[in-house]
Parts: C-alpha cells; structure tokens; sequence
C-alpha cells in the first residue's frame, strides 16, 4: 500500500483534494490530505517555511507511513522538496504538481523575478498574508464556474513568512526520486530549473492538458498520474 501526504498550494487547504481521494483509496491506497499551519482550519496558527516542512514530516512519522508519495502543488512543492529529503527511506516518490521546487538559500519570491515585488507589498499591505485571487483569476485554466467559486469560497490569506524565508536543502534536488506534472494551460514547458532537474535519471516529465489546479478541473486524471508515479516509487 502506498500512502499518499497530499498538500495543495497557496491559500488552499486539505479540502482542495476531495475528488483526488476516491481514486487513490480505490486502487488500495490510502491518502492523507495535509492542511498546512496558517491556513484553511488551521488559520492563526504561526508558520513560516520550516513550519510548513515541519507539518509534513510531522505528519508522516506521526502515523508512521512508509512507501510514501508526497504530493506538493504549487507552492507546496518548495515545503514538500525540502519534506523529501528529510524523511529518508520513507519516501517512495515525490510529486510536483505544477509546482514551484526549493533551492538552498531561496526563498518562493525568489523565483518571481518581475512578480516578487507585487506578492512582498500585496503582503505588507494585508498584515503579513498573501491574499487570495480574485474569481477572474482563474479564467482561462480549464475550471467550471462552480469549481472557481469553491475555489474562491474555501481559500485563506496566505502567510507571508513562508514565501520568503529561504528553503534549506542537504543535497541536490536531483537525487530525489520524482515527477513533475505540467499542467499546460498554465505554460506548454517547465521553468529552466525544473527542466535541468527532468535531465537527471530520476525525475520524469507527465503532462496534463488542463490549467493550474487540477485537483478542481481534472482530479481524476490527476488522481491517474498519481497513482503511475505510485508505480513508478516501488
């Protein structure tokens, strides 16, 4: 059985991941979505970065899992990278889901090099949080009108500690085990730095045709690759 630790991005908490769940604990697996400190239920909890790591190897040494697929989507992927490495030979596969990954040092503003200002003023001027997008944000990413209001209804301010303290790494990215999953409406390719780490022998390339959050507009194909990745960790 694999066990699946599944954290959505920004603003977003466990609840994103409802319709992944029915197909992973189908196929005989079982699936802990994650909400991470700060957000969703967990709003006025303190976090910064290594809190957000912290909440997933906490979450996977609590119950004791093993043969696990950790699952970072968007933002996720900077906390979920640095989780990977931490939790050892527990891990069975990474999986960024169109998703930003750590570098040492690096903070998640730092890899928006025209944006970082935007996102550390839209913080400063929301007392520390990021705030959620607007429902015409997400035009043109394959999403339902009902799927961007349950979008729009379910999500928290983002706290702003955790998109710029540096991401702490204890090897390269590379050595880890992973896919990463394109979603193309969103960009036809990865970023520079994930396309070198797809050069390397253990990462691998899926693409989804369908915008940013396909845990809304496509879970079940999402749940599909999934679940293939799952395949591919043992």
């Amino acid at each position: 059985m694999t066990h699946f630790v599944l954290v959505a991005g920004a603003w977003l908490g466990s609840w994103a991941w409802r319709d992944v769940l029915p197909d992973l604990r189908a196929a005989g697996h079982d699936a802990h979505p994650l909400t991470l400190s700060g957000l969703s239920d967990r709003q006025g909890e303190p976090a910064g970065q290594q809190t957000h790591v912290q909440d997933i190897v906490d979450e996977v040494e609590r119950r004791d899992l093993r043969d696990v697929v950790l699952v970072g989507h968007s933002y996720a992927g900077i906390p979920v990278g640095q989780a990977a490495q931490r939790i050892g030979e527990r891990l069975a596969r990474a999986v960024f889901v169109d998703a930003n990954v750590p570098h040492d040092g690096e903070s998640f503003v730092s890899g928006w090099p025209d944006g970082r200002a935007s996102v550390e003023a839209a913080i400063a001027e929301h007392g520390g949080f990021w705030p959620p997008p607007a429902a015409e944000d997400y035009d043109g990413q394959g999403l339902t009108g009902e799927q961007i209001a349950r979008i729009v209804s379910g999500s928290t301010p983002h706290p702003g500690t955790t998109l710029t303290e540096p991401a702490v790494l204890a090897r390269p990215l590379d050595e880890l085990p992973a896919t990463y999953v394109k979603c193309l409406l969103d960009g036809p390719e990865p970023g520079d730095d994930v396309a070198a780490l797809l050069k390397g022998e253990t990462w691998r390339l899926v693409t989804l045709e369908t915008g940013h959050w396909p845990m809304f507009s496509r879970p079940r194909d999402l749940a599909g690759v999934l679940l293939g990745a799952a395949g591919d960790g043992r």
